[in-house]
């Protein structure tokens, strides 16, 4: 929006379906017994993922969440059961046709629930928003990290050399390291191809990309995490929960030593949330899903200024 432009980026019209929207999918959450919740907007401790920036408030106050994600374990380590929350999450730094520093994320948890599970939930959710917008279902298709990359004619990109990586990559920068590679690749030749009207859950990321996701027992070179892309935009990313709190220390810990090498400030951790860790959360997998994005996707928008009332 201009400076000076008083005028909403949503019309009237896109703001009406908006909150259609939010009513079908509180609906369709509450009708399968998750509890709605409300957590701080401010937190004690930013997020330390070196591709996410933390917007910092003044007078050391904390900062302003990227995700509940850490407020929803502690709910769920003191007994809490499935949940979900709607609200507004902030990022520094994000600007364009798809990203805002501020934006609304919808977050909710399973128990008892591995990564699939809830990726077909995921799935449900959208078409229902999709078909209260008057579309026909769209296709779905899972598919492998690793395996997209050996579809478009790419090295296994978990044995791929740092020498054949850079030569494929030569628009980046010399500091860029493997996973910024990785997915620099994905973004410009697997993704940029998804065909649209169709929603695509990839799985199996990488280990080193593993976040706050298990490692797969099956093969520990990866995670447990999958993303869902409607079209080439990606909507959702979950996870089955890492529950165990030294090796989240342990990450959190690598994350800050990455920020260190590629010269960003490192972040506080979240002690309450390693404690939430430490006296137990329960076996479960969760996904955050943006609000604004499936505005745009369900009612055809080119710009996610334009799903938005500012």
């Amino acid at each position: 929006m201009r400076t000076g432009d008083w005028r909403p980026g949503a019309t009237s019209q896109v703001l009406v379906e908006r909150a259609r929207l939010l009513r079908r999918i509180r609906a369709f959450l509450d009708e399968r017994g998750l509890i709605e919740v409300q957590t701080p907007v401010i937190t004690i401790a930013g997020i330390t993922d070196v591709h996410i920036d933390s917007l910092s408030l003044n007078d050391a106050m904390g900062y302003l969440r990227t995700s509940p994600e850490y407020a929803h374990k502690r709910l769920l380590a003191s007994g809490m059961g499935d949940l979900y929350e709607l609200g507004p999450v902030f990022r520094a730094g994000e600007s364009g046709r798809l990203h805002r520093i501020e934006f609304t994320l919808l977050e909710w948890y399973r128990l008892d629930w591995a990564w699939k599970a809830l990726a077909d939930e995921v799935l449900a959710l959208i078409q229902t928003g999709l078909e209260g917008a008057g579309h026909p279902p769209w296709s779905t298709h899972y598919l492998d990290w690793t395996e997209s990359f050996l579809d478009h004619d790419l090295p296994d990109p978990l044995e791929v050399g740092e020498e054949e990586l850079r030569a494929l990559s030569p628009e980046l920068p010399e500091d860029c390291d493997r996973d910024m590679r990785l997915d620099w690749l994905f973004a410009t030749r697997i993704q940029a191809a998804f065909p649209p009207r169709r929603l695509t859950v990839i799985h199996g990321y990488p280990a080193s990309q593993a976040a706050l996701a298990r490692l797969d027992p099956l093969d520990p070179r990866k995670a447990e995490r999958f993303e869902v892309f409607a079209g080439s935009i990606e909507l959702a990313n979950g996870y089955h929960e890492l529950c165990e709190p030294d090796e989240q220390r342990k990450r959190f810990e690598a994350d800050n030593a990455r920020r260190r090498r590629l010269g960003r400030p490192t972040m506080p951790v979240d002690e309450a949330f390693l404690a939430a860790l430490t006296h137990g959360l329960p076996d479960c997998s969760g996904v955050a899903l943006g609000i604004d994005r499936l505005v745009m996707v369900t009612l055809g928008l080119a710009d996610i200024a334009d799903a938005r009332a500012f």
